[in-house]
């Protein structure tokens, strides 16, 4: 059996999702498709609208096998995103990939992972950095010095890491139809229009498929916790030992949290050029689940493979390579990792103002 991978968020699962995995299918007819998805909190520093099961029940009608990517990983920069939910895919020896891109210029991208290769690269990006610019900034101004101009495309900053850390893959970009963080409403929408508009109580029937929007109920927004967040920091003793509170910023966190009434006014009274929107969001995100450094520390490369669902398709596929796997696929809560351990306290965090949630360790994986 052949597979192909896709990773994702599905925060939620909309129109340009479904073009992407029809493409797939164009090119990868016969192929099992598995889909790496983060669970309940997302790479920008969001809660999830509905939560992971909900998500794997969406996305089980269009894949095969849906892979958690865990908390510890899927809240974190670019290059730690990237890296694991790759990783994972390498360990289900997956044959191809397929990601959604702005230049879909795969030639491009492949020559900016060479051109990161070089130490002269990675001075200048401390350079950058030391002057005070935020990551992608010092990025995209590093390869400008090697002739190299990148557009601050989320999506091809993401490209750049699969194409690095994937191995023996063939992968391939599939050009985005709609800009990442345009609030206008058509056919396609991005995700970021859509949350926008059900924040506001818009119908979004017309931009996702009809599985989608059936499940699109109790959706979790970032402002219905930010008080637990307040209070988090008004009582916290020493905000600087959760991940990514650094250089002070505590400080800055601490004159402002009275002044702040939802967390797009704390993010801005703290902003500077040096952090970006969604790097302080996931920094407030961290703070909330009592992220910490020492725990990222502990967690830096995967611990198992877990699997959220899958169809008969997707349970064939596990079979035939997990002889293979050197991680366990596991199915079922173990509280020996201490990754799962901090997935259930990040779960009951999010499932704190639901009265009928099901226990992270009593769920079981879906079977389409």
């Amino acid at each position: 059996m052949k597979s192909v991978g896709i990773i994702c968020e599905y925060n939620p699962f909309h129109n340009g999702h479904l073009y992407h995995i029809k493409k797939i299918k164009e090119l990868y007819p016969d192929y099992v498709i598995i889909a790496v998805m983060s669970g309940n909190f997302t790479q920008r520093g969001d809660f999830s609208l509905i939560d992971k099961w909900g998500k794997t029940e969406v996305a089980l009608n269009y894949v095969d096998l849906v892979i958690e990517l865990p908390f510890v990983f899927a809240t974190q920069a670019a290059d730690i995103f990237t890296k694991a939910s790759s990783d994972i895919l390498n360990e289900l020896k997956v044959d191809a990939f397929v990601f959604g891109s702005e230049s879909a210029d795969i030639n491009k991208l492949k020559e900016i992972v060479e051109v990161q290769k070089k130490e002269e690269y990675n001075l200048k990006i401390k350079n950058y950095l030391d002057k005070g610019f935020n990551y992608p900034t010092s990025l995209a101004k590093a390869l400008k010095d090697f002739g190299i101009i990148l557009k601050n495309n989320p999506n091809d900053l993401l490209g750049i890491g699969y194409i690095r850390n994937l191995r023996n893959v063939q992968v391939t970009a599939i050009k985005r139809t709609n800009d990442y963080h345009s609030l206008e409403l058509k056919n396609i929408s991005s995700a970021t229009g859509i949350r926008e508009a059900l924040k506001k109580g818009i119908n979004i029937k017309k931009y996702v498929p009809d599985k989608s929007y059936e499940c699109l109920k109790d959706l979790h927004f970032w402002n219905d916790y930010f008080d637990l967040l307040k209070y988090k920091i008004l009582s916290s003793d020493d905000l600087s030992i959760y991940q990514t509170v650094d250089e002070g910023i505590e400080n800055k966190i601490r004159k402002n949290i009275l002044k702040a009434h939802n967390i797009d006014e704390l993010i801005k009274l703290v902003k500077s050029k040096r952090y970006t929107y969604n790097k302080l969001k996931r920094m407030f995100l961290h703070i909330l689940c009592s992220f910490t450094k020492e725990e990222a520390k502990r967690c830096l490369e995967l611990q198992y493979i877990r699997v959220l669902g899958f169809n008969d398709q997707g349970r064939k596929y596990l079979n035939s390579i997990k002889k293979e796997c050197k991680l366990p696929i596991v199915s079922n809560y173990d509280n020996s990792f201490e990754i799962m351990q901090i997935e259930n306290r990040v779960c009951n965090i999010y499932n704190i103002k639901k009265d009928d949630f099901i226990e992270e360790y009593k769920h079981k994986p879906i079977i389409f």
